[in-house]
């Protein structure tokens, strides 16, 4: 069996809720409008919690992220340290937090953050799985990511 060389020592193998993969994670923060805030790539194997902290150094106001995200301590140090109200689904077996009904609607959109990766992986083809050098994969990713700026239409909450 032939094994990832190329990227030994920065990849790392993972396991997220469909399955193993080698590779890299892509967290991404954008607001309303679709457009790209902030960004960060980190191996297979870090909890998806562990680069939140330094992805919302520039962002303030209310955060909505998927279950990955969910954590007690997290939302507790994002709003002493930075001020950012971290908002997440709930597990079945959680009791469900008491939020303000147009929170509950935003939480609902985070379907825009969905809508803003697949064209990434699809058309920008940043998940991309031959790669010959770290350099590329990065070149890679960043290409992916301008052409995704400068589309004209992305997805948006109306």
């Amino acid at each position: 069996m032939r094994q990832q060389r190329v990227l030994r020592g920065w990849a790392a193998r993972g396991k997220p809720s469909v399955g193993w993969f080698f590779g890299f994670k892509l967290h991404l923060i954008c607001h309303e409008r679709g457009a790209l805030r902030t960004l960060r790539l980190t191996p297979g194997n870090v909890d998806d919690r562990a680069p939140v902290p330094q992805l919302v150094q520039p962002v303030f106001g209310k955060l909505f992220g998927d279950k990955g995200y969910r954590s007690r301590p997290l939302v507790h140090q994002l709003a002493r340290t930075s001020g950012v109200e971290l908002i997440t689904p709930w597990r079945k077996n959680m009791p469900q937090p008491d939020l303000p009904p147009i929170d509950t609607v935003r939480l609902r959109k985070r379907v825009i953050v969905e809508c803003l990766i697949a064209p990434l992986k699809n058309r920008a083809q940043i998940e991309h799985t031959r790669h010959r050098s770290p350099i590329n994969v990065l070149v890679n990713l960043v290409w992916g990511l301008i052409a995704y700026c400068h589309q004209p239409k992305k997805p948006s909450l109306q």
